[in-house]
């Protein structure tokens, strides 16, 4: 079950990130993120009034509270990192390097909340991390350009401190972390918009696509913090750094950006890895 959700995150993260890097293309990736971060908020509420969760414990050291605070900053600045990597053009470095934002979670589980794996389970996640990294199309060949490696690997970091505060708050509550963290999201928005008083150019020909990545995004952030309720972390955690695997296919299908024999490969490891990884 946890592996299940933990899948599914990924595939709405991967496809949410797609249409936000396009849409970065052609407006601010911070118009493009506070609106949709707004859109997520509203889904949030909407969810705990209809499954009236508002009871779960928001202090002290088992509440959701500042653990929702923290994810949402960390996850801000790490989308905020992300998108403007994408809109650079070069996804096939900026989406792999991004994805081993697993790698702190994982260290989390395994190292502070004392995850136990298996010989063979270790060895399916290393190959569906793998998987991951090489399915998104490391563009190695053509150099690392220092703009999109640093938004890369700041979006790592900012998204994997995010990952195990969205974990230690869903103990509690994950919805009500998620929605905690899409508040925060949405002060920050809000701050922002009074500051520069327009939303960059949106309008209501972008509202549909808008719409979907900000409640795929919210819907994968819960998906993935109740995955980790159900399960070991460090599984839920690896299966939901994925994403890039959605996000290139997709760009493959509509953008028609070529695949290379890397990403099949990756593709075929990730594959792999999560059948390992379910199987034992």
């Amino acid at each position: 079950m946890a592996s299940i959700l933990a899948l599914f995150s990924s595939v709405l993260w991967g496809s949410a990130d797609y249409h936000a890097g396009r849409l970065s293309k052609k407006f601010p990736t911070i118009a493009v993120l506070a609106v949709t971060q707004a859109i997520g908020f509203i889904t949030g509420v909407v969810l705990v009034l209809v499954s009236r969760s508002w009871d779960a414990e928001p202090f002290g050291s088992g509440g959701y509270l500042l653990p929702g605070m923290c994810a949402g900053i960390f996850g801000y600045l790490g989308l905020i990192c992300l998108y403007a990597g994408l809109a650079t053009g070069r996804m096939g470095v900026v989406s792999p390097i991004s994805s081993l934002s697993a790698l702190i979670p994982l260290g989390y589980a395994l190292f502070v909340k004392g995850d136990q794996l298996s010989t063979i389970v270790s060895i399916g996640v290393f190959i569906a991390m793998l998987g991951g990294f090489l399915a998104s199309g490391p563009e190695v060949s053509q150099g690392l350009p220092l703009k999109p490696v640093l938004l890369a690997v700041s979006a790592a970091i900012f998204f994997g401190s995010a990952l195990v505060c969205m974990a230690i708050g869903s103990e509690s509550s994950a919805l009500m972390t998620m929605t905690t963290m899409r508040t925060t999201t949405l002060l920050v928005g809000i701050t922002l918009f009074l500051r520069y008083r327009h939303v960059g150019g949106l309008g209501k020909p972008e509202l549909p696509v808008l719409i979907f990545i900000g409640v795929a995004d919210f819907v994968a952030n819960l998906l993935l913090g109740v995955a980790t309720t159900k399960g070991l972390v460090s599984i839920a955690m690896v299966l939901g750094a994925l994403y890039p695997i959605a996000t290139s296919l997709l760009a493959f299908l509509f953008l028609h950006e070529r695949l290379h024999k890397v990403q099949y490969f990756g593709i075929i490891f990730a594959v792999l890895g999560v059948c390992i990884i379910s199987v034992f």
